[in-house]
């Protein structure tokens, strides 16, 4: 390995810095050494434009509706909702939300970003001169965009779709095979006119951040106290996941400064991290799943388009007409933003005279994704990191907590409104009044636990409602088959140390595939059938989803075909997993299992050939990286994976294909932060001729970790290049 020194002087607007030390490890994570704040996230802009200026380029366009402007007129529709969704209260509360120093922060990191950029002197990078255009400069309002933010409020279009299978199937059957968790009536709002709601309400919204059917995208959490652990401190281990790209979506940093000494990663187009940890404490997080967003279906007036009916009274559609420039197009594009007092216009029926606007906590000051963390990762105690928390907005949260004093907590985080007289769960009219928001939920009304008795705490997206709980949160929320395998783990007995949580982090036993085992204990083909040697092999299989595995691939076939086989076609795509365990469970469906089974194996003869033998799931189950220039030179894989959506080790995606999961995992050791390990997919840098492009992936797909170095001495051990950076004038 070779070290090298390299001086880079480059311009900023900000005061004249001093300079600052970057250390590059091994495995690509720059470590960040500065004297001041200011210094310290201009290069870490710097750095992160270095890295992955193509890909944060995309991230700036695509937050502020500027991506036309290189895709053509296709992206217009992603351009006006991103436009539509961007901040427009008071932007000193908003900037005061995050923390006090935010804008002082952004506006460091971006200039850093523009520093790098000029420092081209017009020279394109490659992925820039393959697609044809130049990277453009950055305000300190890029990094809160809301569009990001936007797709991971996801209950918007399940509002839609409820609405649409009410009309379909009808109140009762979506209530039996969709119902709510916790257990509630569905009620169709007084004044909603279900003929009112189509499909096409949501093409805006689907074309600028993809399928309304959302894919399951799980993650995991858990800590332990000292009480549970070989060291006799706390370990916390977190794997968010979120679609698995090329660059990855998130990037590790070590940031050091005065008042600053935190590792972990983030976004890569946003300052400072999102989860990981500062000398004092340790933090990871999942989604939660609170209920952020309502559809409001405005009737607007059939002799004026411009006005929309609100309490008896008609009021002016508030209009706001901007231009942007398409590629292509010598003129720029005319487009019209539209709002109500509930917000932004996302679809319009002129026909019926109907507008549906959107209504979510986006629009509140501090509604940026992630950008609350700058206050978090600041934190030094419990009471510290609970006030930090309760600024935390979008995304809702599951956040995790341990510190070096040796306590453990978790906090649901998020703004959640209350609704005082519905449920969320469908579209409500807007014109009546009826259906407002009542202000939101403290972070003291919030579920949460410190230190309990059972000396761990682990989420999974799941429903963590907790006993006796009455505030409203929300009604959807991921199969609790993830949370139930960790508790089982947990709960095993023992100390743990971090082998055995890397082992639980990559675990791939599933529980619906032991649940189905059950099932077919009670079914009993004829003797010496084909069905019946399927049935003794999955008997005797031992439920994990390994890449070699026979029994794996089976039943994944199986299980796919049997929703349709138990309840038609139609229903059977809208039933859930869990529904469709406990309808089987309940009332054994012979024929149902036999139709599926030789279905499945049909689909399987197509996909994999007539040798069953052959029918390992990593055949079948691959992930492949595709760069979004979509040049094969840069792809990375196909690589088989294990596991799938309801595993510990999640690999969801469409057609037995991984496109979610962890790109990232953390294991935190409170005893000895160097201690610490990571893995990442599938390298630190977006550039494709960088040595850290993909030097993660085999290990990442391998479940092998690398050290998360924090000390000074454990960085310089690791370190393999480094450079220095002086902001000037």
């Amino acid at each position: 390995m070779h070290r090298f020194g390299i001086l880079l002087l480059v311009s900023s607007s900000l005061a004249p810095g001093a300079p600052v030390e970057v250390l590059r490890d091994r495995w690509g994570v720059p470590h960040i050494y500065a004297q001041s704040s200011d210094d310290l996230f201009f290069a870490q802009g710097y750095v992160t434009a270095r890295d992955r200026l193509f890909q944060i380029d995309l991230w700036r366009r695509a937050g502020s509706g500027h991506l036309a402007e290189v895709l053509g007129p296709s992206a217009i529709p992603r351009d006006r909702l991103a436009r539509l969704v961007r901040f427009r209260g008071d932007w000193n509360a908003e900037w005061a939300s995050y923390s006090p120093d935010a804008r002082r922060i952004a506006r460091a990191f971006t200039q850093g970003i523009n520093a790098y950029i000029r420092s081209l002197g017009g020279r394109r990078p490659a992925e820039f001169r393959l697609a044809g255009y130049d990277p453009g400069l950055w305000e300190p309002e890029d990094c809160v965009s809301r569009i990001a933010g936007l797709a991971m409020v996801r209950n918007l279009p399940r509002e839609v779709e409820r609405a649409l299978d009410v009309a379909k199937f009808g109140l009762d059957t979506v209530q039996r095979f969709m119902p709510p968790d916790p257990p509630i009536r569905i009620e169709i709002p007084r004044g909603l006119d279900l003929g009112d709601l189509n499909s096409q309400i949501l093409r805006t919204y689907t074309e600028a951040i993809g399928s309304v059917r959302l894919p399951e995208q799980g993650s995991n959490n858990w800590v332990v106290d000292g009480s549970r652990t070989l060291t006799g401190k706390p370990l916390l281990a977190s794997d968010p996941h979120r679609p698995v790209l090329v660059p990855s979506l998130r990037k590790t940093v070590h940031l050091v400064a005065p008042g600053w000494n935190v590792i972990g990663a983030g976004e890569p187009a946003l300052p400072g991290i999102a989860l990981g940890h500062n000398e004092h404490i340790g933090f990871g997080f999942t989604i939660v799943g609170i209920d952020q967003a309502d559809l409001y279906v405005e009737k607007l007036n059939p002799k004026n388009p411009g006005q929309y009916l609100y309490r008896g009274a008609w009021r002016e559609v508030e209009i706001e007409r901007q231009t942007l420039r398409v590629k292509g197009r010598g003129e720029p594009e005319s487009i019209e933003l539209r709002y109500t007092l509930h917000g932004p216009v996302i679809h319009e029926d002129r026909a019926r005279h109907r507008a549906y606007a959107l209504r979510w906590v986006g629009a509140e000051p501090g509604g940026a994704g992630y950008l609350p963390a700058l206050a978090v990762a600041r934190a030094k105690n419990w009471d510290e990191f609970r006030q930090a928390m309760a600024n935390y907005k979008v995304p809702s949260e599951n956040m995790v907590y341990a510190d070096t004093a040796g306590n453990i907590g978790w906090l649901a985080a998020g703004l959640a409104p209350v609704r005082k007289n519905w449920s969320g769960l469908l579209p409500v009219p807007g014109d009546s009044g009826e259906y407002e928001w009542s202000g939101f939920l403290s972070i003291s009304d919030m579920p949460q636990s410190y230190n309990p008795a059972a000396h761990f705490i682990a989420t999974a997206n799941h429903n963590i409602l907790p006993p006796g709980y009455t505030r409203q949160l929300g009604y959807e929320w991921a199969l609790p088959f993830r949370f139930e395998r960790v508790r089982e783990m947990l709960s095993a007995g023992g100390k743990f140390g971090m082998a055995d949580f890397e082992r639980m982090q990559q675990d791939v036993v599933s529980l619906p595939a032991r649940r189905f085992q059950g099932i077919l204990r009670r079914w009993q083909p004829a003797a010496g059938s084909q069905e019946a040697g399927i049935v003794k092999r999955l008997l005797a299989w031992d439920a994990a989803l390994t890449t070699d595995s026979v029994a794996a691939t089976l039943f994944e076939l199986w299980i796919t075909h049997l929703p349709a086989a138990a309840f038609g076609d139609e229903l059977g795509r809208r039933t859930g997993l869990g529904f469709l365990l406990k309808s089987l469970d309940d009332k054994p469906n012979p024929k149902a299992l036999a139709e599926s089974l030789a279905a499945a194996l049909a689909a399987g003869e197509k996909l994999l050939g007539p040798d069953r033998e052959q029918w390992n799931w990593g055949r079948l189950h691959q992930i492949h990286f595709r760069h979004p220039l979509g040049r094969q030179e840069f792809d990375l894989g196909p690589l088989p994976r294990p596991g799938d959506g309801n595993t510990v080790n999640a690999t969801s995606g469409a057609a037995y294909r991984q496109t979610n999961g962890a790109s990232y995992r953390q294991i935190l050791d409170l005893a000895d932060w160097d201690r610490s390990v990571m893995t990442s997919v599938p390298g630190e840098s977006g550039d494709p001729a960088s040595p850290h492009y993909r030097d993660l992936l085999e290990g990442w797909a391998a479940g092998r970790y690398h050290p998360l170095p924090f000390s000074r001495k454990a960085v310089e051990a690791a370190t393999i290049g480094r450079f220095t950076v002086t902001p000037e004038e």
